[in-house]
């Protein structure tokens, strides 16, 4: 891979939490610093909240981590457990010795002198409870119902709540105001801002053997920002294929050219590239209603000029009808100047090749290879352009290098041209992609060929529809 390239000793983005990785900024270290003290004094039930990618989970195994050896944590994973079955689920954690067939009496009775035995030791036990958002209310519920579990000084049960927003929005019902009124301490991991996310990016390079200056560029960091929207899993994917990219150049900065080739093979990058696409599209629209509309208006105005002079020099206006026709006529090319002025507007047909085409041969069989390759699978882009017969001419060479049949053309759009483009291979894994990328010939190696995924092909075409 690329580890080597930039003298990394290890994968630096993973999305798998890695407490070794574990970034202090953007308000992260102040709330797990503060989720500590609250889990040490023991009080309430504590709920931390945040979008999904926010970083939760990391921040759910450094707490794990950082705590005090007295403190014993169960860990529950599973949001769908039933509410019969979170005893259990609680107990089979912390190793509990169950009667066969015991009931939630029993099993709780064997739950609350375990507690009191840990307490009696000093000793504490928390229980983490990710995804809770995904919870039934009864489940929630039942938890609750655990933190009355105390003596007459301490509790013996501390819990902690993980959640995405649509937690807050359950505890808001009715029938789970119990819990709410419970929950004494209550933190929020917001997004990453700009400056944050170049801090994060250069840590988790530094943590990962990087000795040099910053990888990304400042519009790199920036464009990375605004595709993300500043969550932590998004900002390591687009990360990871940035420095891919860069690597792919054979280059040793990732500028805002390799982010946005992450961006458009990321399954979040078609909303990013939409509502990039759609500003101008908006101002491109107006601006033709405009100029339509007062093409009318002066249409409108030199018609009446025309009438009145006819009037005084005593020649026939014209004809009403053939006034209407032509007022008509203006206004239906004034429509369809706007409809060919926007950008989702179908352009001029293509001139139809001879049935050899090579180049529609390609264009053929690569339809049907978008249809039945799953969106993960990747090929190696190699060239495009607007100018067809150019593209052809190079096709026909590519053929004399590489295996036809490997060789995959597709067209989209841009700037109300139509462009075309050359791919060649189609792999399942990625390494098995970068692989063939460096068979290439040095002559294609040169133009450097980029990878892109079925799926990220398939979004650009939607420009065409």
């Amino acid at each position: 891979m690329y580890y080597a390239h930039f003298g990394l000793k290890q994968a630096p983005f993973k999305i798998t939490p890695n407490t070794e990785f574990f970034f202090s900024g953007g308000n992260r270290g102040a709330v797990l610093d503060a989720l500590i003290y609250a889990v040490n004094s023991g009080e309430g039930i504590i709920k931390v909240v945040g979008e999904v990618g926010s970083g939760k989970t990391m921040l759910c195994r450094m707490l794990q981590t950082l705590l005090p050896e007295k403190v014993e944590s169960v860990y529950l994973a599973n949001p769908s457990v039933a509410p019969e079955d979170v005893l259990h689920a609680i107990a089979f954690e912390l190793q509990l010795k169950l009667p066969a067939d015991a009931d939630r009496l029993q099993v709780l009775h064997v739950l609350q002198n375990y507690l009191l035995e840990r307490h009696a030791a000093g000793k504490q036990v928390v229980i983490f409870v990710e995804e809770a958002q995904g919870m039934p209310l009864a489940t929630l519920e039942e938890i609750r119902l655990l933190s009355n579990l105390e003596t007459k000084n301490d509790k013996l049960l501390q819990i902690v709540l993980f959640g995405q927003p649509e937690l807050d929005v359950n505890l808001n019902e009715t029938q789970i105001r119990q819990l709410r009124e419970r929950i004494t301490h209550s933190f929020n991991l917001g997004p990453l801002q700009e400056k944050e996310i170049g801090e994060y990016l250069i840590f988790r390079l530094r943590a990962a053997g990087y000795f040099g200056p910053h990888l990304f560029s400042n519009a790199a960091i920036r464009l990375v920002s605004k595709a993300a929207q500043g969550l932590v899993r998004r900002v390591n994917i687009l990360a990871d294929k940035s420095l891919l990219a860069a690597f792919s150049d054979n280059v040793y900065q990732v500028t805002p050219k390799h982010v946005r080739a992450a961006i458009n093979d990321s399954e979040f990058g078609a909303e990013h590239s939409k509502r990039q696409a759609t500003r101008p599209m908006y101002w491109a629209i107006a601006a033709t209603l405009i100029a339509g509309l007062g093409l009318g208006y002066l249409f409108n105005q030199w018609s009446a000029q025309t009438a009145s002079l006819a009037s005084e020099s005593k020649v026939p206006a014209p004809a009403t009808n053939k006034t209407a026709v032509t007022q008509a006529e203006v206004k239906g090319a004034a429509v369809s100047n706007t409809a060919n002025t926007s950008m989702h507007a179908t352009p001029a047909a293509l001139p139809a090749p001879a049935p050899d085409d090579i180049f529609e041969q390609r264009f053929a069989a690569t339809q049907n290879w978008l249809k039945t390759k799953p969106v993960s699978t990747i090929s190696i882009q190699l060239m495009g352009g607007a100018d067809q017969d150019q593209l052809k001419q190079q096709l026909e060479a590519l053929a004399t290098q590489l295996e036809v049949d490997n060789l995959y053309v597709f067209r989209t759009q841009a700037k109300g041209k139509h462009i075309a483009t050359i791919l060649y291979g189609s792999y399942a894994d990625r390494d098995d992609a970068i692989h063939a990328l460096q068979k290439l010939p040095a002559s294609l190696r040169s133009n450097r060929p980029q990878l892109r995924t079925v799926g990220g092909i398939l979004e650009e075409m939607k420009l065409l529809q």
